[in-house]
């Protein structure tokens, strides 16, 4: 028996909307003639001014309502499920980056879990039809097997990032089981795009790069990413709200839980790339050969990526359409006219 397939909503309670992915959510279930409710806090972790623009362009929309405040504000999540009655909740908000939770772990237990406690609280109470949570291929941690499938183990984190991300797909699980909230996970592999997050290194490669600066290329440039198109892993997302979990897998790929209408799926390319030719795409982009500044590897960062992205296009039908060329042009040329360069 497949899964459930949702009729289309009329709501939908996006976290982290003003963040580069909930930004191109939120502007596609906009374009679907979905009514939004973003929630984000605005965080200074980067250029707030870029984050206030993407909120800026989607409030063009009459059918997207703002609403500024943190997960972890006590009340705030339950009021809002209690006043909106979501469909669909696509929980995106959290602390992002690895180097930085080496720094400031407390950010990351603040956002990450006490902010998805909040919301799993919220929709105890208030049930939507569906919750989808953002996860990470950081969970995959110490792991070599490749490509990367969502029945392996994770207990290997090599960030405390990671193993917060990791903490909440255990406490989504729970949540699921104790109050049968049909709850998917997506694990999210180096998404790049329009409109990216400044800490990315496509964004810090660019900007350096623009300016006459080196760039620092980790591990000598022996590494390799699952680079994903925003686009590509919007269509996912999107795919998966409809894909409910129910009470029977839909292949042998399946990692619906066996206690719980739960599973974790994987949104990549399924297309492993190294790191320099990347690199190489961006300097043809850009028009500019690269300085480089060859390092040692970083703490908590891990070699390679690499995902399976077979059980989504299983639930979804959807597999990644844009080539990293591509894709990098994409966002040179948005980068080259937003800040005029």
């Amino acid at each position: 028996m497949l899964d459930q397939k949702l009729t289309p909503h009329r709501t939908a309670l996006v976290t982290g909307s003003a963040g580069f992915i909930g930004y191109h959510l939120s502007a596609r279930l906009l374009a679907e003639g979905w009514r939004v409710i973003g929630l984000d806090c605005l965080s200074p972790y980067y250029d707030v001014t870029l984050k206030e623009r993407r909120h800026a362009v989607l409030q063009e929309s009459a059918e997207f309502i703002p609403v500024i405040g943190k997960l972890e504000d006590p009340g705030l999540l339950m009021q809002l499920f209690a006043e909106h009655q979501p469909d669909a909740v696509v929980h995106l908000a959290a602390q992002a980056g690895v180097r930085h939770s080496i720094d400031a772990p407390r950010d990351y237990v603040e956002s990450n879990l006490v902010g998805t406690f909040e919301l799993l609280e919220a929709g105890r109470a208030h049930p939507p039809a569906h919750m989808l949570l953002a996860s990470t291929s950081s969970v995959y941690g110490a792991n070599t097997e490749m490509p990367f499938n969502e029945r392996m183990q994770v207990e290997t984190q090599m960030s405390f990032y990671a193993a917060t991300k990791k903490a909440t797909e255990s406490m989504a699980h729970s949540y699921a089981h104790l109050y049968q909230l049909p709850t998917t996970m997506f694990r999210f592999f180096t998404v790049y795009g329009p409109w990216g997050r400044p800490d990315m290194a496509l964004f810090k490669f660019t900007r350096a790069m623009l300016a006459g600066e080196a760039i620092d290329v980790y591990n000598h440039g022996r590494m390799s990413r699952d680079f994903t198109y925003i686009d590509d892993l919007i269509a996912g997302i999107c795919g998966l709200i409809e894909a409910v979990p129910g009470d029977a897998p839909v292949s042998d790929r399946d990692s619906l839980s066996p206690v719980a209408p739960f599973r974790s799926v994987n949104i990549g390319a399924n297309a492993p790339t190294p790191l320099m030719d990347y690199i190489s795409a961006i300097e043809t982009a850009i028009g500019i050969e690269a300085r480089k500044n060859m390092l040692d590897m970083q703490a908590g960062d891990v070699p390679a990526t690499w995902a399976d992205a077979g059980l989504l296009q299983d639930l979804t039908g959807v597999s990644a359409k844009v080539d990293v060329v591509t894709g990098v042009r994409n966002f040179v040329d948005w980068y080259r006219d937003y800040y005029k360069a």
